[in-house]
């Protein structure tokens, strides 16, 4: 790895890691009863107190700190005081961290209190269709291949991804190119390099894949109300694999 991947992965790693922390510190208290603004707070300070801006915060107009994105909220949900967790939910935290001018950038769905078993299910399968994703990442590999194997696996599992937003490349900028869909053709798109950092972000969904934007410009729900679940992380293309900035330490 030459120098300048070396600076990034570094750089990229440290954001990583304060974003993972402070999503270890909202599993501590995603729990029924928890306004969701509790959560934005936890995130701001957790962020500040390890050096680190959030870069969410004041992006495009962006009002909060993290993103709450509860149930049939596929992504973009605003924290508030009025939104409390409640046994049965999921919740999305979408968390980045600027350090350094370098991002981090991760989101997990905790499930509070007990669950159904298809919410259950739904989070495990988003989950693992992340993991099967970043698995076969690797030099040379095209785009779509990530697409289609969390568009293969889900689908199986009588699930529907969304196709209205996409991983993205990260690094100084919050988003770049390349853009990184979660559904498509193996062997077509253009194939990632050693060197390269970006999300993969899969929103998966219980019902169908249509989303639409609420009147705040920002909170996306499924348009049949369904649930939706989703998990992300920030990784490095290697020659032969990939490293994840934003693993938590607790797993």
């Amino acid at each position: 790895m030459n120098q300048n991947f070396k600076e990034s992965f570094e750089k990229t790693r440290l954001a990583g890691i304060i974003a993972a922390g402070a999503l270890d510190e909202v599993a501590k208290i995603a729990i029924p009863g928890t306004r969701t603004d509790e959560i934005d707070k936890l995130c701001y300070e957790f962020l500040n107190d390890h050096g680190a801006y959030s870069a969410p915060l004041f992006y495009r107009g962006f009002p909060k700190s993290c993103c709450t994105s509860t149930n049939h909220v596929v992504c973009h949900g605003i924290p508030s005081s009025d939104k409390i967790l409640k046994e049965g939910d999921i919740v999305n935290v979408d968390v980045t961290a600027l350090k350094d001018g370098w991002h981090g950038d991760t989101s997990r769905t905790f499930e509070i209190g007990e669950v159904s078993v298809k919410a259950k299910k739904l989070v495990k399968t988003t989950y693992e269709a992340l993991m099967k994703a970043i698995e076969i990442v690797k030099n040379d590999l095209p785009l779509g291949d990530i697409g289609a194997i969390i568009q293969n696996y889900v689908e199986a599992e009588g699930f529907s991804v969304v196709q209205d937003f996409c991983g993205h490349g990260i690094g100084k900028q919050f988003h770049k190119e390349p853009n990184v869909l979660h559904y498509g053709k193996a062997g077509t798109g253009e194939k990632i390099k050693t060197g390269m950092i970006f999300t993969i972000e899969p929103m998966i969904n219980l019902g169908k894949f249509e989303t639409k934007i609420l009147n705040d410009g920002w909170t996306a729900v499924t348009k049949d109300k369904s649930l939706s679940a989703q998990f992300e992380h920030t990784i490095g293309v290697t020659e032969d694999g990939c490293e994840i900035f934003t693993l938590s330490k607790n797993k």
